[in-house]
């Protein structure tokens, strides 16, 4: 297949075949040999997390995938997915000091999602304690504290209480937040996710000014590709508002503009706030040729604010209980197209999305492999 893709055949019912990138990857994106499978023990209490066999089936979809393409979940804590990535029984407190060495020697998942970094900054420590216990071909989706990137200021709750006189803050947006990230991942950091929080109503009709601070504070940040030659910038909504007519060429302009800085691209949110992903998809053919990063957070059957019933549904995130087909199908036509290009792809699950996040990733896999 061709380098370039026309936005026609991007995303269209037939995807372009992907380019086997495994055969010839640049090196900044070299596909990892896969791990051989590892024996499930019986661990004694003072071992660490083991994970879990991996069987030939998961062994041959990891090989036929591209090496532009990062896949993985949010967050590794989660004492359920025993058998599909861990080898033992483990608390979530022991999972969360331990874990995340286990989970990055699964040959799916090669990123996974610090979503702790949106409610408080991590330190230069913390962010290379995290790269010091993957392998070198893994890569972290980051988001952004809230301190620069919600409009509120909230109470334990969630509820907003006053506005927030930090937002989109550019200096506190590299202090507090990508300076430290790629000072502690290095060349482990992969994709930046300024996740812009639902705006509170009186905002909402000053979007185009908003879409021009989020301009100026890209602008602002450092440039990526001598630190962390995969890394990127991506802007998620949580406002459909932003995507109408009148306000998504300002945002498609916006991202275009702050390319000259960093690769930059919007973010695929897809959560019951958002419209669906293929309602989506205008402003990523609007952006092309560019980079994919997609954030599948939470099926749609329980609303925009279901994560609470998703959670007590699908708990202990061991099976998939409510496949999204639709969905899956369609992000797998655009990672197709985009990785067939040659462009860097990040997509991280939430054990929401279907039920369990591992295995939402190995059915997604298998889509791309069918294709």
């Amino acid at each position: 297949m061709a380098a370039s893709v026309d936005q026609a055949s991007l995303f269209s019912e037939d995807p372009p075949e992907p380019t086997k990138t495994d055969e010839s990857p640049p090196e900044s994106s070299a596909t990892p040999t896969p791990p051989s499978p590892v024996r499930v023990r019986t661990a004694r209490r003072s071992a660490g997390v083991q994970p879990a066999d991996v069987s030939e089936e998961v062994m041959a979809v990891a090989g036929s995938l591209p090496g532009q393409l990062w896949l993985g979940t949010s967050s590794w804590t989660f004492p359920g997915w025993t058998g599909l990535v861990w080898g033992g029984q483990y608390a979530d407190a022991k999972l969360s000091k331990e874990g995340l060495a286990a989970y990055s020697r699964h040959p799916l998942l090669r990123t996974v999602s610090l979503d702790r970094a949106f409610y408080r900054p991590l330190s230069v420590s913390q962010y290379a304690h995290y790269a010091a216990q993957v392998p070198e071909h893994f890569r972290f989706v980051v988001k952004a504290p809230s301190l620069v990137a919600d409009a509120q200021v909230r109470s334990e709750n969630g509820r907003g209480m006053t506005l927030n006189p930090a937002f989109l803050n550019a200096d506190l947006a590299v202090r507090e937040f990508v300076a430290p990230a790629l000072e502690g991942l290095g060349p482990k950091t992969g994709a930046l996710v300024f996740q812009i929080s639902p705006l509170p109503h009186q905002l909402l009709s000053r979007i185009p000014e908003i879409i021009d601070g989020i301009g100026v504070m890209l602008a602002a940040l450092p440039s990526l590709s001598s630190v962390a030659p995969d890394g990127l910038v991506a802007v998620e909504v949580r406002d459909a508002e932003f995507l109408s007519s009148s306000n998504g060429p300002l945002l498609v302009r916006m991202l275009r503009e702050a390319r000259a800085f960093n690769p930059t691209t919007y973010c695929l949110g897809l959560h019951a706030k958002m419209p669906p992903i293929e309602d989506q998809l205008p402003i990523l053919r609007a952006l092309w040729p560019g980079p994919l990063v997609c954030r599948w957070n939470l099926h749609r059957r329980h609303g925009a604010y279901g994560y609470e019933t998703a959670k007590q549904s699908y708990e202990p995130f061991d099976r998939i209980v409510d496949p999204d087909l639709e969905t899956r199908h369609a992000l797998a036509r655009v990672i197709a197209g985009t990785t067939g290009a040659k462009q860097a792809s990040y997509v991280t699950i939430n054990n929401k999305a279907e039920g369990s996040a591992p295995l939402s990733i190995l059915e997604l896999a298998k889509s791309l492999k069918m294709d």
